[in-house]
Formats: C-alpha cells, structure tokens, sequence
C-alpha cells in the first residue's frame, strides 16, 4: 500500500503542474532504483502500476513499492520511507 503525507502530495502537484504545462498527457510515475526510488515523468501507467490520488494530484507507483511519500529536508527531495510498525 501506498501512502503519501500531505507536504509530498503538495509538491507532486507542483511538479505535475510544470511538466503538464509542456506535456499535457505528463504524469509522475514512481519507481524502484538502486538507492530507493525515483520519481519519473511519464504519459501513462504500467501495466499493473496503482494509481495513487492524493489532493488534486494522480500519480503512478510500481505495484511492488510499499511505503509513504514523503518529503526530506533540506530541498524537498521526494523520498518512500516504510511504513511504520505499531509498537
């Protein structure tokens, strides 16, 4: 499952919005990579991606990722940090 807190939703929307201004069709897609994830521009899900809806903002996440968008200072850089355990 994914989640994502409200300050990550608010710049996904940003960032959608600058890319939708040259690609309407632009959407962010979220994917695994050696270090974590990246989040990549894209024109459509995957075959079997989630679509994740957050505040005015729709992007796409590998059904295998699990975890919360969030955001880590400093720069506001767009992280997936797990889920956490109820201790």
């Amino acid at each position: 499952m994914i989640d994502v807190t409200a300050r990550a939703a608010e710049l996904l929307a940003k960032a959608e919005g600058a890319a939708r201004r040259f690609d309407p069709a632009a959407r962010i897609r979220v994917v695994p990579d050696r270090v974590g994830v990246r989040f990549v521009l894209t024109d459509g899900a995957e075959a079997g991606d989630v679509v994740v809806e957050r505040d005015g903002v729709t992007f796409f996440v590998e059904a295998t990722l699990d975890g919360i968008v969030d955001v880590e200072e400093p720069h506001d850089r767009l992280v997936l940090r797990p889920h956490l355990s109820p201790d």
